[in-house]
């Protein structure tokens, strides 16, 4: 579908990738309303959520995992690797353990259900704005469920596709930066906390997501949530 044109202001830049219209249409009216958020573009498929966002790199696309031509999970992988700085808020009706796991490890920074609460998904908007990433309970919970079932401990096999590489083990100061991830801190405050220079902390938290084979703060949380439910059994 053709894109809205941005009107230049400093407002939430969303795509929404959606196949049925109703639903797409609903979801543009009640971000329309918003004054801090506009909606530039429409996506019926994957296929025209990847090429909306490439062409006009907003800052967040609320993403439908079933769509025709492209799924929801391989669209988000393809603009996450592409826009780093993209923040995808996986919107659906799905919530089985796979597709859930799959979509995290695509690089989504948040997860809602569609039943989800119309002022949830505007401060899940503002959230991945600011730089959070945010799952609902419910969701988190399958999420970690699915990392405890590729850890070593557990005796069910493992699907080679679901497998992960070996990481690396984390340094003190590593240990305690991923601490105050998991405690939902953002860079600036993990900064003010060890008086460290935010750019410094930057760099730690790319090294630890390098080490752990993560994508995403979110993943890398999960991943922590894991290690310790290892240790602590």
């Amino acid at each position: 579908m053709a894109p809205t044109e941005p009107s230049g202001h400093s407002a939430i830049r969303i795509v929404i990738a959606e196949d049925q219209a109703l639903v797409r249409r609903g979801a543009a009216m009640l971000l329309a309303m918003e004054a801090d958020m506009e909606v530039v573009g429409q996506a019926r498929n994957g296929v025209e959520a990847v090429e909306l966002a490439l062409t006009l790199k907003p800052d967040v696309i609320l993403m439908d995992l079933h769509m025709p031509l492209k799924g929801g999970v391989a669209a988000t992988r393809e603009i996450t690797r592409a826009l780093p700085s993209c923040q995808v808020l996986v919107l659906t009706t799905l919530h089985d353990d796979e597709t859930v796991f799959e979509a995290v490890r695509a690089g989504a920074q948040a997860y809602l259900l569609k039943d989800a609460e119309e002022s949830e998904l505007l401060e899940t908007i503002r959230a991945l704005r600011r730089g959070e990433s945010r799952l609902t309970p419910q969701i988190a919970r399958k999420v970690m469920d699915q990392f405890r079932r590729l850890s070593p401990e557990s005796q069910a096999p493992t699907p080679p596709r679901m497998s992960r590489p070996e990481t690396e083990a984390l340094s003190d100061k590593e240990e305690k930066i991923l601490e105050l991830i998991c405690e939902g801190m953002m860079n600036r405050q993990i900064a003010q906390t060890l008086n460290l220079a935010e750019g410094t902390v930057k760099n730690y938290v790319s090294r630890i997501m390098e080490k752990l084979h993560a994508n995403t703060r979110t993943e890398l949380a999960m991943l922590s949530s894991r290690s310790r439910s290892g240790k602590e059994g």
